[in-house]
């Protein structure tokens, strides 16, 4: 082999290790092009699958391994060169450290993959088992992980390079409260997202709304610092974490049923019938199947208006949901009127009485003595 080296370097014109250094390097993609063809093919396989955490170990160690195969070429190529050059960057001291610092970044790399991609693969499983579960926690657990994995790997590569953690922690105590001050807001947003998930007053795909401000949508996403609210109008709303914990919030994805509440008023002609309306509408709620008879179900003779005798109806639906209880509150509404008309009533409308006095009886015999004097 040395021989077969020799002659090549002859006849190119190059140095021996040279050449070696770029056999190696050569050797290196062609083992990463053999890599990405056998992954590519693993691939399709896991994704024919029922299961998803074998696509989620593929796509962990799809891009680290990678890295690994260009890395430990580059790595044997430099120690073929390291003898033959007098270069600081090929010390053999350099070339070590290199070699560990470049197995903490693949491993750390594949582990934060790995975490991503178990993430997607559990929200992917659940939502084809159409089960429920809080996708908020899914997220806030894997981004911890992730987190905890870049420490480590960080602290890992400090101690490799024989950095002393205590004085960096002692420098960043000084430095934190400087960079404190200066990110206060920042930290205030960090921290309301971090007592935002421990309450957990909404998660991603509750609907929220706040008396306090003009905020109200279908939460998108939660992040470290700021939440997407997608509004009513399709316009995205992006809200600093902090302001939720000076404000009100309100949840009405939680609510367990939507209220009926109003009031339909008679004509004070129909006093005599009002009794046996309200028993009408009262039965006719207690017997409705949309209707949640054992919550607060109150119909009364509630007052008399200005114009109309007034009956107070307020219930509760069984459903929540927004397009099914318009529907609900359609056909309640409907029914009181035609409960009204059964009895003979009307419903009432604003009206007004004029009460005209009978003219004084001595104005009446002035105006005939002048129209008898007109007459002559």
């Amino acid at each position: 082999m040395q021989t077969w080296l020799d002659r090549i370097s002859e006849l190119i014109g190059m140095n021996p290790w040279t050449v070696q250094a770029f056999i190696v390097i050569l050797a290196a993609l062609l083992l990463d092009l053999i890599f990405r063809k056998l992954i590519n093919r693993v691939e399709r396989l896991a994704d024919s699958t029922r299961h998803h955490w074998d696509d989620a170990i593929v796509y962990a160690g799809k891009r680290p391994i990678s890295l690994l195969i260009y890395g430990e070429g580059l790595l044997i190529a430099a120690r073929i060169l390291q003898p033959h050059t007098a270069a600081a960057l090929f010390r053999i001291e350099w070339l070590q450290l290199a070699q560990q610092l470049l197995l903490v970044a693949t491993a750390s790399w594949f582990a934060f993959r790995l975490v991503t991609g178990f993430e997607q693969a559990f929200v992917r499983h659940r939502r084809e088992a159409n089960k429920d579960f809080d996708i908020t926690t899914v997220s806030v657990l894997a981004r911890i992980v992730r987190i905890a994995v870049v420490v480590t790997a960080v602290l890992t590569a400090l101690s490799i390079l024989e950095i002393p953690i205590s004085g960096l922690l002692a420098a960043g105590g000084v430095g934190g409260i400087a960079i404190g001050l200066a990110a206060r807001d920042l930290l205030a947003n960090f921290f309301g997202g971090f007592m935002v998930f421990m309450d957990r007053p909404f998660s991603v795909g509750d609907w929220v709304r706040s008396p306090d401000r003009d905020i109200e949508g279908v939460v998108q996403k939660m992040g470290w610092r700021i939440t997407t609210i997608m509004k009513f109008d399709r316009r995205p709303m992006y809200v600093p974490n902090a302001t939720f914990t000076t404000i009100t919030v309100e949840n009405p994805s939680r609510m367990t049923h939507r209220r009926i509440y109003e009031h339909v008023g008679v004509r004070y002609d129909d006093f005599a019938q009002v009794k046996s309306i309200v028993g009408s509408i009262r039965d006719m709620l207690l017997g409705h199947e949309d209707i949640a008879a054992g919550e607060t179900l109150i119909v009364h003779f509630n007052k008399f208006g200005a114009s109309s005798l007034d009956i107070m109806v307020y219930c509760f639906t069984r459903t929540t949901q927004w397009i099914e209880y318009h529907r609900v509150r359609e056909d309640v509404l409907l029914q009181v009127g035609a409960i009204i008309e059964q009895h003979g009533a009307q419903i009432a409308f604003p009206t007004q009485t004029l009460k005209v006095d009978p003219l004084p009886e001595s104005l009446s015999v002035h105006e005939h003595e002048i129209e008898r004097q007109n007459e002559r």
